[in-house]
């Protein structure tokens, strides 16, 4: 009993707050593209508050299903004439109930508050710029630490999200393409971007616990991978190991990882990487835009 109970303790401290395996597995839903929203939002409305307000504001989706935890791809911008997309995946505990609010009520957490702030961010720089951004909750994220640690559900959003890069790539050849993912998200758009399209040239870790590789060098297809961790970030505890298919290995923030920094002045906490002022939603910006101007993106330490 004693040796058991020691386990539980030390899988805990190898996970930290919310790192862990989805309760079942699920089909992520299919890729589409802009003829997906009538379609969208007519289920909008179908299901009613607060989802039929989404489709009265005139707010476009790829994909909405309120089933279960829930799936919503929303865009922003024009993703049928974009040069330059974002697609921004989120971490543990994400649900459709939490897409606009936040999880607990915190906004700065709110995958559609995050993909908002970097599409103001991306036009306020350069207004000319045909961008887009999608925020992707494509996947089932983990709902806590009660259950065990491990890469089963990035592995299955990895792979929905995979099916949404091929799509944006053959409907939009010439645009560049990239992934930004927050904590367990960030391990999502990694293992995605081991098998993406060429049109993905970046990929970016925001308070990342892991990215499938322990270095960025060894992630396929010569794509830019960036790395932002906050000293304020919880994340930085997780010890970097993995042990018996549990943990992720080397965080992206890990100086020995090998990512390209980027600024996180004025980021507090593991959530505020996006929030407006900080230094960390420029860079993104700047990477998105233009992908490795150094003197905008600056140094994460």
């Amino acid at each position: 009993m004693r040796r058991r109970g020691a386990s539980r303790v030390a899988v805990a401290a190898l996970l930290g707050v919310n790192l862990v395996l989805p309760t079942r597995p699920e089909p992520v839903a299919a890729a589409g593209f802009v003829e997906a929203y009538p379609v969208m939002a007519a289920a909008l409305r179908a299901a009613g508050p607060p989802y039929a307000d989404w489709a009265a504001d005139g707010r476009r989706f790829l994909t909405f299903d309120p089933r279960g935890d829930g799936r919503a791809v929303e865009v922003l911008g024009d993703l049928a004439g974009a040069d330059r997309i974002a697609v921004l995946v989120p971490g543990v505990g994400s649900t459709l109930a939490d897409f606009d609010r936040g999880l607990g009520g915190v906004t700065r957490r709110a995958p559609a508050v995050q993909a908002g702030q970097l599409y103001r961010e991306l036009r306020a720089t350069e207004p000319a710029a045909r961008v887009a951004v999608l925020a992707w909750l494509g996947y089932d994220p983990p709902d806590g630490v009660l259950t065990a640690a491990g890469g089963v559900s990035a592995r299955r959003g990895a792979d929905g999200l995979g099916a949404l890069l091929r799509e944006l790539a053959a409907r939009r050849p010439a645009a560049t393409i990239t992934l930004v993912g927050h904590s367990y998200g960030a391990l999502v758009v990694s293992l995605a971007a081991a098998d993406a399209p060429a049109q993905v040239t970046d990929v970016v870790s925001l308070g990342g616990v892991g990215a499938g590789v322990q270095r960025a060098d060894e992630l396929p297809g010569g794509r830019r991978f960036w790395a932002a961790e906050a000293s304020s970030d919880w994340v930085r505890r997780v010890p970097p190991v993995r042990l018996l298919g549990l943990g992720f290995g080397r965080r992206p923030g890990d100086p020995a990882f090998g990512a390209r920094p980027l600024s996180t002045a004025g980021v507090d906490g593991h959530d505020g990487y996006l929030v407006p002022g900080s230094a960390a939603l420029v860079a993104v910006a700047a990477v998105v835009l233009g992908g490795g101007d150094t003197e905008r993106v600056g140094d994460a330490r």
